[in-house]
């Protein structure tokens, strides 16, 4: 699936890079899945004891961009928030302290491990281990206009489970949010140009990510 859209942009990310970087996608989303699928049922069981619904939760995000449009793709989460989280509202923006969100979930929002499940997206290709965070669609149009730049930020850059972006400032309450992260999206995209500022990058968001799941410090 895919939404049309137009950018005036030109991708300055290396050859080798993304070659390099897809790989590296592969081998860790598999040792992913290989280190956590024994905390699966148990995940699986904590939701199911808390909350009605179902153990997993699929929501439409927005990948990466081409020149004429952007990809659509299910991006799989453990659910963390009550079924009928936005059946009157809609789409919302989540809080920090968001009633809709479960006592599990709350958990597994702190400590990332909601996003495991990802790296299935990551092995088929929708997602990366480091990038852009996903935005809905629903979203989308809005921030557009709102921020400059910011369609151009997954240009050739497929959106991440983790990111410069995530790691400094992490889950977006509202459109300043979005826009303070902007900024980080392109820096991280500016490291795509050679191979070694990219491998320095994603081994010090890698390393920033592990900080913020064993502190606690995700929302």
């Amino acid at each position: 699936m895919n939404i049309s859209m137009n950018l005036n942009v030109n991708s300055d990310i290396s050859p080798v890079t993304a070659k390099a970087k897809r790989g590296f996608d592969i081998l860790f989303s598999l040792i992913g899945l290989g280190l956590t699928l024994p905390l699966f049922p148990l995940i699986a069981l904590a939701i199911k004891l808390d909350s009605r619904g179902p153990v997993f939760f699929s929501q439409m995000r927005i990948g990466r961009a081409l020149p004429d449009k952007s990809l659509l793709f299910p991006m799989i989460k453990f659910r963390t928030m009550r079924t009928d989280a936005e059946s009157v509202t809609g789409a919302t923006w989540a809080t920090k302290t968001d009633p809709r969100v479960t006592r599990v979930g709350r958990f597994l929002r702190k400590t990332r491990l909601d996003e495991i499940p990802q790296f299935i997206n990551v092995l088929v290709g929708d997602m990366s281990i480091i990038g852009p965070r996903p935005e809905r669609p629903g979203f989308y149009q809005k921030l557009e206009n709102a921020i400059p730049y910011f369609a151009e930020r997954t240009y050739g850059v497929t959106p991440g489970i983790t990111g410069l972006a995530q790691v400094n400032q992490g889950y977006d309450t509202c459109i300043d949010d979005v826009r303070s992260k902007v900024g980080f999206d392109h820096s991280y995209a500016l490291s795509l140009t050679t191979p070694m500022s990219w491998l320095k990058m994603d081994l010090h968001i890698m390393v920033r990510t592990i900080v913020v799941m064993v502190c606690g410090r995700g929302q």
